[in-house]
């Protein structure tokens, strides 16, 4: 059976649980809580004074500019049309010369090639033939004269020799003539006749289609092709609904996929009536002299066209935050105090953007670490 504590022992198990219970609070170390990073206060966020995150955003004042916006489009480089030539064969027949290759740069009145043809070798004949008639004829009008001097023949006799001599004329006349358009010498003999084919300018040769044996049997169809490079096309592909940012006259820089340290600047001198029903596109060119060749057909330009622009807020692209398809700026209405505000972006400019709606100029915005405010 338990005897009952004395008070006095009470008193010592009350001073020893006292003393148990400051010794364990003594020996438990203090935690400290760790600083706030963010405090939501209603549509806005703070940023206390001990958060971390005062180091890692910056602050900048929103700008409003005015000038002009680059506008970038792709392109390639066009021979002129002009100055680009399909030679075709003067008569059908067989090639016995070849002198040309392909990318060989001619002359305007170069021979690129010879052709042996049987309708040469009869506009030969005929013009030996009527050189014939016409001597034949030019003594039997001597002939009609002296004897109508003489009184054995009547006028009308020296009337129809005269008539046969102009007859005669006009047809060596003909020949003459069909055998100079083909570039072959009136006297050279029949047999031995070939016609060449002579370059109608100075150019490259850019496309070839004949070999020397071959035999063409159609004079419709080109036999070569020249193009003379000494001024190209520069030819962007501008888009339907940007058509009406561009005019006559305007100005370009053009930069050579190939050479892109060689920058190039021109003007717009044509712009298509048309579009290409599939791409919705349409041709703006701009001609520039090409002096050397270095510029090729269908190499790749990127043309970027000076488009005059508002005066607007421009914000750099760091400040912009994408969040559930909405574009926020963080905007700070008192010190480090923000608030996320719904922008409409405009036009890119290099690392900056254009802002048409929603923030406004001399408003103080976040352009770095503005996703930490969005967590």
């Amino acid at each position: 059976m338990l005897r009952p504590l004395s008070f006095a022992s009470l008193l010592r198990l009350v001073a020893l649980f006292a003393l148990m219970t400051a010794f364990a609070y003594a020996a438990k170390p203090e935690v400290s809580s760790p600083p706030e990073m963010l405090v939501h206060e209603g549509k806005t966020v703070r940023v206390p004074e001990a958060s971390p995150y005062r180091k890692r955003i910056q602050m900048d004042v929103a700008k409003q500019e005015a000038g002009a916006h680059s506008m970038t489009l792709p392109g390639v480089v066009e021979a002129d049309p002009a100055n680009t030539v399909n030679v075709l064969p003067p008569l059908t027949g067989r090639f016995i010369d070849l002198p040309v290759r392909l990318g060989d740069t001619v002359q305007a009145g170069q021979v690129l090639a010879r052709i042996q043809s049987p309708d040469l070798l009869q506009a030969g004949s005929d013009a030996s033939k009527a050189r014939d008639t016409y001597e034949l004829a030019s003594k039997a009008r001597a002939r009609a004269l002296e004897v109508n001097k003489a009184g054995g023949n009547a006028q009308k006799d020296v009337e129809a020799a005269e008539s046969a001599l102009v007859q005669a004329k006009a047809e060596l006349d003909r020949a003459a003539n069909r055998l100079k358009g083909l570039g072959v010498a009136e006297n050279v003999e029949a047999s031995r006749l070939s016609v060449p084919v002579i370059a109608p300018i100075s150019g490259t040769v850019t496309a070839l289609n004949v070999g020397t044996g071959s035999v063409i049997n159609d004079p419709t169809a080109a036999l070569m092709t020249i193009t003379n490079l000494d001024q190209v096309f520069l030819t962007a592909q501008v888009p339907e609904h940007a058509l009406s940012k561009i005019t006559l006259g305007q100005s370009l820089l053009a930069i050579p996929a190939a050479f892109p340290d060689r920058p190039l600047r021109a003007t717009v001198k044509s712009i298509a009536s048309n579009l290409d029903p599939d791409t919705r596109r349409t041709r703006v060119r701009a001609r520039i002299n090409n002096s050397g060749g270095w510029l090729r057909p269908n190499m790749f330009v990127t043309i970027q066209f000076d488009v005059a622009q508002p005066s607007q807020v421009i914000i750099p692209n760091s400040a912009v935050v994408m969040t559930n398809d909405v574009t926020l700026v963080f905007v700070e209405t008192k010190p480090w105090q923000f608030e996320a505000r719904s922008v409409e972006l405009g036009s890119d400019e290099g690392d900056r953007v254009r802002v048409r709606n929603g923030l406004k100029a001399g408003e103080r915005i976040v352009v770095k670490g503005g996703v930490l405010l969005n967590d």
